[in-house]
């Protein structure tokens, strides 16, 4: 539902449905919260909509219920510098209780890995590579990895057979890719340095259509959870971020250009999807917040506020960013609405989804999650993780984080090594 209501009016509303009524809002319901776009009844089993509903939810508030000592800690060194991280299986629609989280990223020797994060141990690994890896994208849904090497090469990969499903050599190096599941089926679209947004099929990577979007190389590519639209921005501070709907891009129309919309905001630093609000877009543009595409609301950041360098959105109602050692809230229209001091030092790192936002500094992670339905108090701080696996001879720092309903995964560099730190819910 677009329109928040109170639980009392939402009871009195199905009270007058019929038991066919309230099946179909359960699936509407799951479908509209959950990217259930190519979830069938069939993938239910013997369970209804309704456990299916209450199953992720519980999934969903694992992290949240979880104390510190409720996690154990796994830790693998020897990783690549400024290694990419991402998920490729954790946070899969099923009813499997014992799903396991599994992350990809890059060895010292230019290997493709896969890592068992509860385990704590490498499970798959390509063959090394003379090119170094430049980028990497995955698609959990299908257990994909997708990479792009200094060669100007994709590759995809199923992170279980030694060989790549299938090999593309691009004329152009790739910058923004983004794999993404429609009901029409798997694609990966690109955007090279000379400006041109190419979409493909997965995993075969057959071309779908190829778009001049830009003169300069586009950087940013960010699909909307709807899958509906992608957002396409390069660096160039004259260029402006563009909008195209997927469905142009997937069905091309011989002798037109794909429906898209240039926004006026130049100089974009930071651009996220609502997650919970459909077609809304937020852009931080050298220090001014704006979102877009029919403009709902702007707000210029105070003098004494640092721009930020990472920012995420929720409700469509308000904005997560960082300022030093602080976690800022603010409403669409510049209102402060919660400041978090939980860190002592600057907050290095950032992740947020639609259910969390972790915060990093000083080898320590700090779990916030979002609350339901926008309420007050918006964002909840839960916990923090110390940092009982920093050496203390060492000075080194966390790079990178990131998670799904049950796992955290940081990466951890010093001056002689980088190292995996996953932490996993200790069921």
């Amino acid at each position: 539902m677009e329109i928040q209501l109170p639980d009392l009016a939402l009871k009195q509303i199905f009270s007058f449905l019929d038991l066919f009524g309230l099946l179909q809002a359960s699936r509407s319901l799951s479908l509209q919260r959950w990217d259930c776009s190519n979830f069938t009844n069939q993938h239910l089993g013997t369970h209804t909509w309704k456990k299916f509903f209450l199953h992720q939810r519980r999934k969903e508030l694992r992290l949240a219920l979880a104390q510190p000592h409720n996690f154990i800690y796994k830790v693998t060194k020897n990783i690549a510098y400024d290694m990419e991280l991402a998920y490729l299986s954790g946070n899969s629609l099923t009813m499997d209780e014992q799903e396991k989280s599994i992350i990809c990223g890059v060895s010292p020797k230019q290997e493709l890995c896969a890592w068992d994060v509860q385990e704590g141990t490498m499970i798959w690994s390509s063959p090394v590579h003379e090119f170094y890896f430049l980028n990497l994208v995955t698609l959990p849904q299908m257990h994909l990895a997708i990479t792009m090497d200094q060669k100007k090469t994709i590759k995809v990969w199923n992170c279980q057979d030694s060989d790549a499903l299938a090999i593309l050599r691009m004329p152009e190096s790739c910058y923004g890719m983004e794999a993404y599941l429609t009901k029409d089926g798997p694609f990966l679209t690109v955007g090279d340095a000379a400006g041109n947004i190419y979409t493909f099929t997965l995993p075969g990577l057959r071309d779908v259509s190829k778009v001049t979007a830009s003169q300069y190389g586009i950087v940013f590519l960010h699909c909307s959870p709807d899958k509906k639209w992608i957002f396409a921005c390069g660096t160039y501070r004259r260029t402006l971020p563009q909008v195209f709907l997927t469905e142009s891009l997937l069905r091309p129309s011989e002798g037109s250009a794909p429906l898209s919309t240039s926004l006026p905001h130049k100089l974009c630093v930071s651009a996220c999807w609502t997650p919970k609000v459909k077609n809304r877009l937020t852009l931080m543009t050298g220090g001014q917040t704006v979102i877009q595409v029919h403009k709902i609301a702007s707000f210029q950041l105070a003098a004494h506020l640092e721009s930020p360098v990472w920012m995420g959105a929720n409700d469509g109602y308000t904005i997560v960013f960082t300022n030093g050692p602080y976690l800022l809230l603010f409403s669409i229209t510049g209102f402060l609405l919660q400041r978090f001091e939980d860190h002592q030092a600057a907050i290095d790192n950032f992740w947020v989804d639609p259910r969390y936002v972790l915060t990093t500094s000083k080898n320590s992670v700090h779990v916030y999650m979002w609350e339901e339905g926008g309420r007050h108090p918006y964002l909840r701080s839960c916990y923090r993780l110390e940092d009982i696996w920093h050496d203390p001879k060492t000075d080194d720092c966390i790079s990178s984080v990131m998670c799904d309903n049950a796992s955290i995964v940081l990466t951890v560099t010093a001056s002689e090594y980088s190292m995996l730190v996953m932490y996993s819910l200790n069921t």
